[in-house]
């Protein structure tokens, strides 16, 4: 006798997965190679999914850490969380033909920091220390023109020289509610302080967050597909788990999936972080149906039609 499946009720949230900066830099590295054949190479991880890097290595894309692994003779890329200025310094130097993902709105993060310090403010940069992100942002600015916060208490502490020609910007990638509670410890130790017209924290990262706190409340447990390198992926288990969804973890797809840990689960949310495929939500679905009854409900917060522009290099 077979035995029947048990329901599972899958809440799905939307919006989920690709944003625009990285479709814009999937995009690149993809049009890169067409134009000029393979290899291309790629500084650092163009995106933090290990899906979409294997992906572009079979299609020719090379990845490595700095341009002293790029030959004289290929196009080298940069990924979309931004470069410190001695990378194209450095790729002009050695006239390499270098492609820059950086996503437009990682752009901005830059050229606020750099308005600042030509207004001769120092800028308080909050965001996660050695994230690529953060690394290029304060490699905009010379040595100490900088000052990087990760939380709250950092922001209690912090050791000024000017208090009143002060900045500061975020990581695009953080916590909403986080970086809401850094922002008013910073107000008010430095009332003076400058902030961006509209918080640095990207469309998509607010609005995946937003999405995962209309499921929280009414899910057993919640699973984040993203990888362990991707800070907007992880912001999503926390914010799940202060959200009243305790039972949250990151699985990078299907394969990695602990179906023990769902135990006696009976509604389940899936999201998808910023740099994940929606193959991967779909192949997590089709997991879940093979092991239950499953029903989909889709829940919608916000619809999103953010296009960015490919480099005029790249477009015919």
């Amino acid at each position: 006798m077979i035995q029947a499946k048990k329901p599972l009720t899958v809440l799905l949230a939307s919006p989920r997965g690709f944003c625009a900066g990285v479709e814009r830099a999937i995009q690149i590295v993809e049009r890169t190679i067409a134009r000029h054949g393979p290899p291309v190479y790629v500084r650092h991880e163009i995106v933090h999914n290990r899906s979409v890097v294997e992906a572009l290595e079979a299609k020719g894309a090379v990845f490595v850490e700095e341009l002293d692994e790029v030959p004289d003779d290929r196009p080298v890329v940069f990924s979309a969380h931004g470069v410190p200025k001695t990378v194209p310094a450095e790729a002009i130097r050695r006239n390499l033909l270098y492609l820059d993902a950086t996503c437009p709105l990682v752009s901005k993060v830059h050229r606020e920091a750099e308005r600042h310090a030509e207004s001769g403010r120092t800028v308080i940069l909050i965001g996660h220390e050695g994230h690529p992100e953060v690394i290029g942002t304060m490699g905009q600015l010379p040595p100490g023109a900088v000052l990087l916060v990760e939380d709250v208490e950092q922001a209690e502490t912090i050791a000024v020289s000017d208090p009143l020609n002060l900045a500061y910007a975020t990581q695009t990638t953080l916590s909403v509610d986080d970086t809401v509670d850094i922002v008013a410890a910073l107000r008010r130790r430095f009332p003076a302080i400058h902030g961006p017209k509209k918080e640095d924290i990207c469309y998509a990262t607010t609005n995946r967050q937003a999405a995962v706190k209309a499921l929280a409340g009414r899910c057993d447990a919640l699973v984040v597909i993203g990888a362990p390198n991707s800070s907007n992926s992880m912001r999503l288990v926390e914010v799940a788990a202060n959200s009243g969804c305790a039972r949250s973890r990151l699985v990078q797809r299907a394969a990695d999936m602990d179906w023990e840990w769902l135990g006696t689960v009976r509604r389940l949310g899936i999201t998808a972080g910023a740099s994940a495929p929606e193959h991967l939500v779909e192949e997590l679905i089709a997991a879940c149906r093979r092991r239950f009854d499953v029903t989909i409900e889709e829940v919608r917060t916000t619809g999103e039609s953010v296009v960015f522009k490919l480099p005029r290099e790249l477009v015919d």
